[in-house]
């Protein structure tokens, strides 16, 4: 019998093979924030003589990639397997790596971002979902939030490397370089994953009984523990004898009713502004008059602030309830976006206000990044039926990237025309967010994913009992 020491090194080895796709998903949205200067020289300067319009495809190629691929990988997770479908993922993440670096001309740029972010939102969608089935319900929590934190540790490499490349090459097709890095976590990725068990959950429900035990005897430390957990995933699988499909899915009112959550969750993830904030930073503050080059250096600023904010939100979710975290995190980001756009309408002129407006930048990052982001990844490995989790995660993650894309296109464009006023919108965007959780988001720490799916469902159902849905929640979905 394994100690609890080796069965916690080896579900630890695991998270950090699998969050190497998380790794790379970061570095990939964070690089071409470093890249795209190099870019749009001519290309009898090493660049690709980008425009403004080809700039933006350029950008948004990999968020509309993404929002196909968390959709699609999640359709095809549910049939071939979690490990399988990151390892076919890593390919494909390698693929658009090299090919975006090696690119020679614009459109073939654009195809190679769209097969990039095809495995970025893959990943996005697949890595917390496996943890979630590898991960004991006690520590369920911390170990899929480290995807969050690989996340924005690789958004944060490739804010360094791009500053440091772009520092000491002098050359001017750098940006090359910059985006065939992202090939290393991928490759690790990939051989890593040749190790690394299937979901014991997901072969149950493929009848693969016997396998599924063999795994949970390596990643759990007790037979007391193998036994009560393989219990609880038989009688999951008996009473879900088939892979459910889209059209059962979503005419079953409490799984109809979770997606709306899940969908809804995104908006509030997205609608914090954290891309508005990781990508848009120096455009802010450039507003306040500060140089371009300080301004550069504060990107770098709020990516470290990302890091440490997260790590920081990992401790929380150990010893905090998930509302009450997601909540809190919430009204810390009403608070900084009101203090935002109260700096930039009543200190204009003043030379504290490129400070004053940093500081707001970065509060609201830390409540994002500590208390937003890593719950909503959570929530998305934890909220879903396992006869439906790979096309339901899927769908409502693909979702997220669609906010993703929206909020990224409109805020240039309203920081021009509003504006102080655009994080007024915000503030109030998010105060109906925190009362759009406050009002259905159920509690879901502490409970294994089988009890969970069922407090789900007394929850959601129509005709649950007075004490499976007390207040109602669900209802007025």
């Amino acid at each position: 019998m394994k100690t609890l020491t080796d069965a916690q090194k080896l579900v630890t080895k695991i998270v950090v093979v699998v969050t190497m796709g998380a790794l790379a998903f970061g570095y990939d949205t964070g690089v071409i924030a470093g890249a795209l200067p190099f870019m749009q020289l001519p290309s009898t300067q090493g660049g690709l003589g980008l425009t403004p319009l080809t700039e933006g495809l350029v950008t948004s190629a990999l968020v509309l990639g993404a929002a196909i691929g968390s959709l699609l990988c999640g359709i095809i997770a549910d049939r071939v397997g979690r490990r399988d479908s990151l390892m076919g993922l890593s390919v494909i993440f390698m693929i658009g790596a090299i090919g975006t670096s090696q690119a020679p001309t614009v459109p073939v740029m654009v195809v190679m971002r769209a097969i990039l972010g095809f495995a970025v939102g893959g990943a996005s969608a697949l890595v917390p979902m496996f943890i979630s089935e590898m991960a004991p319900p006690g520590r369920r929590g911390r170990l899929v939030s480290q995807n969050e934190m690989m996340i924005v540790t690789g958004q944060l490499a490739a804010y360094v490397l791009s500053a440091l490349l772009a520092r000491f090459s002098g050359a001017n097709d750098i940006w090359r370089t910059m985006l065939a890095i992202a090939a290393v976590p991928a490759f690790l990725l990939g051989l890593g994953l040749v190790f690394v068990p299937r979901s014991p959950r997901w072969l149950a429900s493929r009848g693969r009984t016997e396998e599924a035990r063999q795994v949970l005897e390596l990643i759990r430390s007790t037979d007391r523990q193998v036994s009560r957990e393989m219990g609880e995933i038989k009688a999951q699988v008996n009473e879900e004898s088939d892979q459910m499909g889209w059209r059962e899915a979503m005419g079953t009112v409490w799984i109809r009713r979770l997606l709306l959550v899940g969908i809804g969750l995104g908006f509030s993830a997205q609608f914090t502004g954290v891309n508005a904030f990781m990508y848009f930073t120096p455009i802010i503050l450039r507003q306040t008059g500060l140089g371009t080059q300080a301004a550069l250096t504060a990107t770098i600023g709020a990516g470290v602030v990302a890091v440490i904010a997260t790590f920081l939100g990992i401790w929380m979710i150990g010893r905090f309830p998930r509302r009450f975290t997601l909540l809190g995190g919430l009204a810390g980001v009403v608070c900084a976006h009101l203090g935002l756009g109260a700096t930039l309408l009543f200190m204009a002129g003043s030379p504290m206000q490129s400070m004053v407006a940093l500081g707001f930048i970065l509060l609201a990052l830390l409540f994002i990044q500590m208390m937003v982001s890593p719950l909503y990844w959570l929530l998305m490995s934890e909220l879903f039926p396992m006869r439906a989790r790979g096309i339901l995660t899927g769908l409502s993650v693909a979702a997220q990237w669609v906010f993703n894309a929206t909020v990224s296109f409109l805020f240039p464009a309203a920081l021009h025309w509003i504006g102080a006023s655009t994080f007024f919108a915000f503030a109030a965007i998010n105060l109906v967010s925190l009362m759009f959780v406050a009002r259905f988001l159920p509690e879901t720490k502490g409970m294994s994913l089988e009890k969970l799916e069922g407090h789900l469902e007394d929850h959601f159902s129509p005709d649950a009992p007075a004490a499976g849905n007390p207040h109602g929640l669900a209802r007025g979905l």
